[in-house]
């Protein structure tokens, strides 16, 4: 039998990751033969793979890369079945690792192609499997390009790249800033102009009816009503309907006894009030309607636009 030093284990488990005992015991079984050993791990890995290939990874760690000149920005999540695991330093560079392969890739088909340690990234994702003794895989994938690009990752769980129109010297600011919002407030889209028209009048159906069901219920234990909105998007108000509000706020401020020449001054802020009571679905979906988490008072376009900036894009991953 082949004579298995210290420093062998110690080569094979810094090659594979493999814990100390299962390095020695492959090279026992490979008499000594270094890529022998390495392919024993690989299987073990293999049938890990298979055994665990039914458990849920909802676990995991969400990686952002941007390369140098701030153009291209790269996301993965490596997901594991346990936070135990995802925690740890060694998965947590292991993530880092292919996040760096992954800035090369377009797709998560490509990454899992593209070479890694001498084999492919799928092999090493196999061979950590048999490692580790849990499933892994690569969960999200989002890859951006844009004149700038700047990325946010939350507690190693959520994460958000955001692309701005032009450089300049505040946009790692800029793009941060808005990556927060992505990663904390979920939007799906960056203006409520980008939605579409039977998703909108869908949604409008279904929150009216959920507000209607919820009042009957209030009414039977004496509470105070929720309003009904007219509309839930920005989409929806039409030029008819500030005009139709206007007149109505005329009639109003009429019947208050308001001097008609101080209505112009009043009836702004109505509208304002009138739109801003009428977007629910914007302030949840379209990121720059929202509100700004770090000032309320403004939306993320108006903080944006206050930077001399505008948002192209974004994209967002997160461990489910």
């Amino acid at each position: 039998m082949a004579k298995i030093t210290a420093a062998e284990v110690g080569k094979l488990r810094k090659t594979t990751g493999a814990g100390m005992m299962d390095c020695k015991k492959a090279l026992v079984e490979a008499e000594g033969d270094f890529e022998k050993a390495i392919e024993i791990l690989r299987k073990k890995g293999q049938k890990v793979a298979a055994k665990r290939a039914d458990r849920d990874s909802s676990e995991g760690v969400v990686v952002a890369k941007v390369n140098e000149s701030n153009t291209r920005g790269v996301m993965i999540s490596l997901n594991c079945e346990t936070d135990f695991v995802a925690k740890n330093d060694d998965y947590v560079a292991l993530a880092n690792k292919i996040a760096d392969v992954a800035l090369n890739t377009n797709t998560k088909e490509e990454l899992l192609a593209a070479s890694f340690d001498g084999m492919t990234v799928a092999e090493k994702l196999i061979e950590q499997t048999g490692v580790i003794g849990e499933k892994l895989e690569i969960g999200g994938f989002e890859a951006f390009e844009a004149p700038f690009v700047g990325a946010y990752v939350h507690g190693g769980k959520i994460g958000a790249l955001t692309g701005l129109s032009t450089a300049s010297d505040n946009s790692s600011e800029v793009a941060k800033s808005v990556s927060m919002q992505v990663a904390s407030m979920g939007a799906t889209t960056l203006s409520y102009k980008d939605f579409d028209a039977d998703f909108v009048q869908s949604e409008t159906e279904a929150r009216i009816a959920a507000i209607e069901k919820d009042n009957i219920e209030r009414g039977r234990l004496g509470k105070a009503l929720k309003n009904i909105p007219l509309f839930i998007s920005r989409s929806q108000v039409t030029d008819t309907a500030l005009a139709e509000a206007k007149v109505r706020f005329e009639e109003e401020l009429k019947a208050e006894g308001k001097p008609e020449a101080i209505w112009d001054r009043i009836i702004p802020g109505k509208l304002e009030r009138f739109i801003s009571d009428n977007v629910s679905l914007d302030k949840e979906l379209a990121l720059l309607d929202q509100d700004f988490i770090m000032d309320d008072s403004k939306t993320v376009a108006q903080y944006v636009e206050s930077k001399g900036a505008s948002v192209v894009g974004f994209k967002r991953v997160s461990i489910a």
